[in-house]
């Protein structure tokens, strides 16, 4: 059957858009407020740095182990299954937050909060995602993933919430907004066009030759499988640029706010402005890479980006003045909103759409320790050190070193073999 009320409107923009929203709540009242949060934890409780990175931390092992299972669980049952089971403990994690008491509470409820966000969030619709688009799937992903950084451009009203109503009561408002708005947005996550009646970008039914994938009929390679796209260097060589840009990535989130606040001496408002910069040119960033992408090589995109995260954390990490900041905001911003996208659309034009989730989920295997190891790394020197020069620069540098990984990441030969199975899976798969 064809979905929607809007017929001119390609059913796949309907799934971006819900994606963009949800994304937003993520980046809003996690990822993104995170660092402030750390603050009034520490203020209140006494907590270390490293303490609170670790939950981070501990929280992408737990994704990044249950990633291949995730993965395969997606390609056989679809995103929506798991993630109306993600929803429920995303916002049920924020309501056990408002109310914990000792350390081992707040790890078992961002636990929580972290599985919800993953089974609900970023991986599940970046499968739905690629599997709807292949022509303009840079951009899909681009507008999708937007919403996380448009997120962070709420974090000043975040901010604003837990100076006058407290922590406590901002994590329960966000616990019970994620249920209210997030379930509903779920029910518009679809898994492949195939199932109701629809084709890759919306082509006109007919039009793909018999016998042949749609992906294979608009030039993409036929699929590979899981095991095939392991033997493959360029999976490992985008797994591994993918970690090292996250080095980065994580160690901003977590500690960005502490070295403003703690360390340059901006106040918890002035911070969250650079957080709003920064965001703010990740947006633009997201729309230039979702532009670049569909039309120039990726994979120098992103080799490009890595030097822009690696010169932007250098910069805040010795920033004297303000005006290094806001390069870094500018610099770290436009790297991550413009490579971002560009990591699942590689992938997927690398390795094709029958067994994404399952690739992209052993992939996470690997990504999992620039994730795990950025926060804890910069965490343990700020707390030995007393400042995050030292743990930023090193940081910075692999950073930088990662940009090799992407320069050798080159497209693997086609495996024509797999054509048949591909057109099998995505005839035959149950909808969703």
């Amino acid at each position: 059957m064809v979905i929607g009320r809007l017929p001119r409107i390609f059913y796949g923009w309907w799934i971006v858009a819900a994606g963009f929203m949800i994304q937003l709540l993520v980046g809003a009242l996690l990822n993104q407020a995170y660092g402030a949060y750390v603050v009034l934890l520490q203020r209140e409780f006494g907590w270390t740095k490293t303490m609170l990175s670790g939950a981070y931390s501990l929280t992408r092992v737990e994704s990044g182990l249950l990633g291949p299972l995730q993965g395969w669980l997606m390609d056989r049952l679809g995103p929506r299954a798991l993630m109306r089971v993600g929803m429920l403990l995303f916002g049920g994690g924020f309501i056990a937050f408002s109310q914990i008491e000792s350390a081992w509470q707040f790890y078992v409820a961002f636990a929580l909060m972290a599985l919800g966000s993953s089974l609900a969030g970023f991986f599940p619709l970046t499968v739905a995602i690629v599997n709807w688009f292949e022509r303009r799937r840079a951009t899909a992903l681009a507008l999708m993933s937007m919403g996380f950084a448009v997120g962070g451009l709420l974090v000043p009203a975040v901010v604003l919430m837990l100076d006058h109503f407290g922590w406590r009561a901002t994590a329960l408002a966000s616990g019970v907004l994620i249920l209210v708005a997030g379930l509903p947005l779920v029910q518009m996550v679809r898994f492949r066009p195939e199932h109701y009646g629809m084709t890759v970008d919306g082509d006109p039914l007919g039009r793909t030759a018999p016998g042949a994938t749609p992906s294979a009929t608009a030039g993409e390679p036929a699929d590979f499988d899981a095991a095939q796209a392991l033997r493959t260097p360029a999976f490992w060589l985008i797994s591994l640029g993918h970690g090292a840009a996250l080095l980065v990535v994580g160690a901003v989130m977590v500690h960005l706010v502490s070295h403003l606040h703690g360390n340059l001496g901006y106040s918890l408002a002035g911070a969250a402005l650079i957080v709003t910069l920064m965001t703010a040119m990740q947006v633009a960033g997201q729309l230039l890479g979702g532009f670049l992408g569909d039309r120039f090589e990726k994979r120098l995109i992103a080799t490009l980006c890595m030097a822009m995260h690696a010169a932007g954390l250098l910069l805040v990490a010795y920033a004297t003045a303000t005006w290094m900041a806001i390069a870094f905001a500018v610099l770290h911003g436009l790297a991550w909103g413009t490579r971002g996208p560009l990591m699942q659309a590689m992938r997927a034009d690398y390795f094709g759409r029958r067994s994404f989730g399952t690739i992209m989920g052993f992939s996470s295997l690997i990504v999992m320790f620039g994730q795990v190891s950025g926060p804890l790394l910069a965490g343990v020197l700020a707390d030995r050190t007393g400042s995050y020069e030292s743990g930023f620069t090193i940081l910075a540098a692999l950073a930088g070193f990662g940009s090799v990984f992407f320069i050798l990441a080159t497209k693997p030969r086609p495996k024509a073999a797999t054509a048949g199975a591909s057109l099998r899976q995505a005839a035959g798969a149950p909808g969703d």
